[in-house]
């Protein structure tokens, strides 16, 4: 009996009774969550930096592709970094981005060149080859992370970056945004959910890493049906998660739907979305590593700023001192579902 219950609290992420100074959850560190950080030290035997650049793609949601004026909270000015802007060469961005990083974090030495702005994966194969391949040419660079949309991932793009992946780290990030295909609809987002899952399976069985990027408070939903959407979530073979609250971005059809009709949207205030997003985590699969909990933007892209101005920092600390006293941690409640026998 005693050996049963001390494999149960292992598994469960906390061992008080045999090693009370050690890391005693699944992912072996200290932390109350499946930490990005922690992962990719870990992985890469010390600290790993992205550079994000700008390499002149559009999105077919946009472009006529797909569709036109692309997702309705979509402002990417929000989240590209300075460097990125006004910048052709994508060599000249990953050496100032290089540069900007070694200044702020003096331990990074290794870098990612993380493909951000709109989609990533929409060009001719050849003119992607190119890009990712100048990209890789710096000696500091170990890898690429290339930001995309589930409805945009050919298989001989898969293909090729399978094989690139032999020599360096390759990782596919999408935006899922909603499981619920009528909230992927009303923001305009042009796919659905099942056409994620797709992705996401074809991604992971082609060897690659993929991360899905979350959205919650979107029009339309629900706290509960945000919350039952980890259940789906952790169904899929991911390696990461990056959540979003959701922001009203200025010079969006969002920003004239909130002013216009403000009583459909239910932003969270700052405890609400520590307390939701804790929730959230406790039943989240403990194998995905989580880069990201909230979303941050400059004050000055935002409509309504209900966190007032603080930073991604400060919101993580609040959110692991609240795990902390809540005495919970990722993937507490998580059923894992069991195996059939053949």
């Amino acid at each position: 009996m005693q050996i049963l219950l001390k494999n149960l609290i292992i598994f469960h992420g906390l061992n008080p009774i045999t090693a009370p100074n050690t890391p005693s959850y699944p992912w072996l560190h200290n932390r109350r969550f499946n930490a990005y950080a922690e992962y990719m030290k870990a992985k890469f035997g010390g600290r790993v930096q992205k550079i994000s650049v700008d390499a002149g793609f559009n999105c077919p949601n946009r472009d006529g592709t797909l569709g036109r004026g692309g997702c309705t909270y979509c402002n990417n000015d929000a989240f590209n970094p300075g460097y990125c802007r006004e910048t052709p060469s994508i060599t000249k961005q990953i050496a100032e981005g290089i540069d900007f990083h070694k200044r702020r974090y003096r331990r990074a030495e290794k870098f990612l060149v993380y493909f951000q702005a709109y989609t990533n994966t929409h060009a001719a194969l050849d003119s992607l080859m190119e890009k990712y391949e100048m990209a890789l040419q710096h000696d500091k660079v170990i890898g690429l992370v290339i930001g995309t949309r589930p409805d945009c991932l050919p298989d001989e793009l898969l293909q090729y970056l399978s094989s690139l992946a032999k020599q360096y780290y390759i990782m596919i990030e999408f935006g899922v945004e909603s499981i619920y295909d009528h909230s992927l609809a009303r923001v305009n987002r042009g796919h659905d959910f099942a056409q994620s899952q797709d992705a996401i399976k074809r991604t992971a069985a082609a060897g690659l890493p993929c991360g899905a990027h979350l959205i919650f408070g979107l029009p339309g939903e629900s706290r509960h049906q945000m919350l039952d959407s980890v259940d789906e979530i952790s169904k899929l073979p991911l390696k990461t998660v990056k959540f979003h609250q959701l922001q009203i971005f200025r010079n969006t059809p969002m920003e004239i739907l909130f002013k216009q009709n403000p009583e459909e949207f239910e932003l969270f205030s700052l405890d609400e979305y520590i307390d939701f997003i804790i929730d959230f985590a406790e039943r989240l699969n403990p194998d995905i590593v989580i880069e990201r909990f909230a979303g941050e933007a400059p004050p000055k892209q935002l409509v309504s700023i209900p966190w007032g101005k603080l930073r991604y920092d400060a919101v993580l600390q609040l959110i692991e001192k609240r795990m902390q006293q809540r005495n919970t941690w990722q993937g507490k409640n998580y059923k894992r579902p069991v195996e059939k026998k053949p």
